[in-house]
């Protein structure tokens, strides 16, 4: 199949900006944080009713910087105004560094659709070996008919590679369901979402909770933008993520057994095929979440990560949307930074924010400062508890040469 290249949509050819009213407003209004309104396009979208998002807990919501604390648009300072899209939130980070480089209501609660597949990949791709065989069941087919698929049939065989590959290019929910079944051990699929679950907390996505493997709508299922950036990061760290994330092209294999032939599945991210420098990443969309878009790209040796919640399909797709706030993210200067995107086990117990996961930078509380690399440095009081210990050493190494001395006198 040849896919087309058609321009690029950029923030210049998005539909015209006004600074209105964002399509949701924040769950409360939080003193101290900035407000300004977030480029939406005009006229304004019209979207389907939502069930109320959980109350917005301040310690979550200060993760990665107070800047990112705020329903409204964050960015540097001087810099251009970012594209309009019709996404309830967004944030745009270096991939590589972790710093965020703006974002909108980053810590607003949406809803994922298929971009929760990649906490899926997140949390059990380290744990299972690509080359093994597993066979599907009758409960790994038991899903939304109608939904996102690969093809997969009762009693075929299929690699693990295949599996992801089906779940990243095609967003295939029947893959979701034997990925986590096989996570979840004896628990099965229902393992796999605890699996899930608490992966999301050791990274420190605790605005995040999966009730499906696939981001099939579920009760209590809600995630942020910073969230889903933490988990595309994690992902993205692995090379075989990003080889299957980069795949344009697969197939899936014949099941004799089942007289099912071969057939081929296509990457559904247009970013990868679309976007000078693209390296894929996840689309999403159900009717309660609406349209979900993570992707990345490499340019001038820099390498940034959007995602995307809660956005429409005009009058831009997801993906171009995404493009748009990548052309904003790549014009903004090398060392532009409003946050930052936590490191894996940063935060405490129950999402407790130290200073420095807590800030973009700076020292704690603690009395120990971290290197722009994230490792802990020694302060100053640590040097100057051990001076006593040295001094003592010096002296009992005189004595002993003044008592060796007189030996020999």
């Amino acid at each position: 199949m040849t896919v087309g290249t058609p321009a690029v949509a950029t923030a210049g050819q998005v539909a015209t900006t006004s600074q209105t009213t964002p399509a949701r407003q924040p769950n409360t209004v939080r003193a101290g944080t900035s407000n300004r309104r977030c480029p939406t396009p005009t006229p304004p979208v019209a979207r389907p009713t939502r069930p109320a998002p959980p109350p917005l807990d301040p310690t979550h919501a200060a993760v990665g910087g107070a800047g990112l604390a705020t329903p409204g648009l964050v960015a540097p300072p001087g810099s251009a105004t970012p594209p309009a899209v019709t996404a309830t939130s967004w944030l745009v980070a270096d991939l590589t560094s972790g710093a965020v480089l703006g974002g909108c209501g980053p810590h607003e609660y949406g809803v994922p659709a298929s971009v929760q597949k990649l906490l899926l990949a997140a949390a059990v791709m380290p744990h299972v070996d690509p080359t093994s065989m597993v066979e599907v069941t009758e409960s790994d087919l038991d899903f939304e008919p109608g939904s996102s698929a690969v093809g997969l049939v009762q009693g075929g065989r299929y690699s693990i590679e295949t599996l992801w590959l089906g779940l990243l290019l095609n967003s295939g929910n029947d893959a979701a369901n034997v990925l986590a079944r096989l996570g979840g051990g004896s628990a099965g699929k229902a393992g796999g979402v605890a699996a899930m679950n608490s992966e999301a907390r050791q990274l420190g996505a605790y605005q995040t909770h999966a009730a499906t493997p696939s981001g099939l709508d579920g009760p209590g299922q809600y995630t942020s933008a910073y969230d889903v950036a933490l988990i595309a990061r994690a992902c993205f760290a692995r090379a075989d993520f990003r080889r299957y994330a980069a795949t344009k092209l697969a197939q899936v294999p014949a099941q004799a057994a089942n007289k099912t032939k071969a057939f081929p599945i296509w990457n559904d991210n247009q970013l990868l095929h679309r976007y000078p420098g693209g390296l894929g990443g996840k689309t999403g969309y159900t009717d309660l979440a609406r349209h979900s878009f993570v992707g990345a790209a490499e340019r001038n040796g820099r390498t940034l990560l959007v995602t995307l919640l809660g956005g429409e399909n005009q009058p831009l797709a997801g993906w171009q949307q995404g493009a748009a706030l990548l052309d904003w993210g790549f014009g903004l200067p090398a060392n532009a930074k409003v946050g930052q995107l936590v490191s894996r086990g940063q935060l405490g117990p129950g999402g407790q924010v130290p200073t420095q996961a807590a800030g973009a930078g700076g020292s704690g509380g603690s009395g120990e400062t971290q290197a722009d690399d994230g490792t802990p440095s020694r302060p100053g009081w640590l040097l100057m508890a051990g001076a006593p210990v040295v001094l003592l050493a010096i002296l009992l190494i005189l004595l002993l040469v003044r008592r060796r001395a007189q030996r020999n006198t």
